[in-house]
């Protein structure tokens, strides 16, 4: 089940293009890397390599502009 989260974007000339860090659970990340990233009409989906070494699968939902941890990978 996803997780809601927060995530800091970088802002370039179309808005909020990718996350740089996420936050859950009180606890904060930087993304190290965008291993991969898909779109769809509803979704923009970005598996991350975070600075705790672990791979995550972060989504944002366009519809409700909110965030997402769809997977977490060790």
């Amino acid at each position: 089940m996803p997780m809601r989260i927060t995530v800091q974007t970088y802002a370039g000339y179309k808005g909020d293009e990718k996350p740089v860090s996420f936050s859950r659970e009180g606890q904060t990340f930087q993304v190290r890397e965008i291993v991969d990233r898909w779109y769809d009409p509803d979704h923009n989906c970005f598996k991350v390599l975070a600075d705790d070494g672990r791979t995550y699968l972060l989504r944002h939902d366009m519809n409700a502009d909110g965030w997402e941890l769809v997977e977490l990978k060790a």
